[in-house]
């Protein structure tokens, strides 16, 4: 077995899973979440744990993070305990989606430590997690990537978009922001369609076998909407926040998103009236809602 040490800070929906690929290629793993039981239910599988991101840091040469915000990120990796203080720490490898100029700012601050930050959001959700065929968008300088190729390769497919942190999360905005806009302009199709009679099963057929065909009308619909579990494994807070980001970034570069403003709005929406817990293709139940009808099988 690999003896050297692989750190993973957050172990949540797509961490657990992350985590697991890496000790099911043989690798050491030592994790930290603040969620005890998440850290507890790797324990059977071989994977210790740390008592603090610094602690993971301490032990780990990289560290992998999969976390929610960019707030979390800045404190986990350059807040007290955290993976700044770590002794043994040389990269840290971010799969979490807080957008370019937050990318940046960590990479500045790690970057005084001699410590290097690699830019790599992912996407393909949990399925994808648990499969290791993840999209992992990566930039970062040519050597550090060419280095970090064999283990990175456990979580899915690479793409090497750059030498510096931020044009990864730009890419994974822009990736975020299609996939909601899917959910979005799907629903309202499909629930225009059943309000008016159609089989949404049939009304599924017709789409994916022509132009309108997305990733909600293959992927999502069929396996969270029609059958109304809304499960699918990505939160509506997150994506909110991934869509904000990425709206706030356009208006930086001045590119106007008038229906990423739009897409952003009914993630506010939904959010509001489901809460951030909720699975993200509960856009289509807020559709349902005000149409009066449901889309099911």
């Amino acid at each position: 077995m690999d003896q050297e040490i692989y750190g993973f800070v957050g172990v949540g929906n797509m961490g657990t899973p992350m985590a697991m690929r890496l000790r099911q290629a043989g690798k050491r793993v030592v994790v930290y979440d603040p969620n005890a039981a998440a850290v507890a239910a790797l324990a059977a599988s071989g994977i210790e744990s740390a008592a603090s991101p610094a602690a993971v840091a301490g032990q780990a040469g990289t560290v992998f993070l999969s976390l929610p915000t960019p707030a979390i990120v800045s404190a986990v990796a350059t807040g007290q305990d955290g993976l700044i203080e770590g002794r043994r720490v040389r990269t840290v490898v971010d799969f979490s989606t807080i957008g370019p100029q937050a990318a940046v700012r960590v990479a500045r601050a790690l970057a005084e430590r001699d410590i290097a930050y690699v830019d790599a959001p992912v996407s393909g959700g949990v399925p994808g997690a648990r499969a290791g065929t993840l999209a992992v968008m990566v930039s970062c300088p040519t050597a550090l990537y060419t280095q970090l190729q064999p283990v990175l390769a456990t979580f899915g497919k690479l793409f090497h978009l750059g030498e510096g942190a931020g044009q990864a999360q730009t890419m994974k905005l822009a990736n975020n922001l299609l996939s909601a806009a899917a959910i979005a302009v799907s629903s309202e199709a499909m629930v225009m369609g059943v309000k008016a009679g159609l089989d949404p099963r049939v009304m599924l057929d017709v789409i994916n076998a022509g132009s309108g065909r997305n990733s909600a009308t293959q992927d999502k619909f069929p396996r969270a909407i029609l059958p109304g579990t809304f499960d699918y494994g990505f939160g509506t807070g997150l994506s909110y926040k991934d869509v904000r980001l990425c709206v706030d970034e356009a208006e930086t570069l001045g590119v106007p998103m008038v229906v990423g403003a739009a897409v952003r709005e009914m993630l506010a929406i939904t959010n509001a009236s489901y809460g951030p817990e909720s699975d993200y293709t509960s856009m289509c139940r807020l559709v349902e809602s005000w149409a009066g009808v449901q889309v099911r099988g």
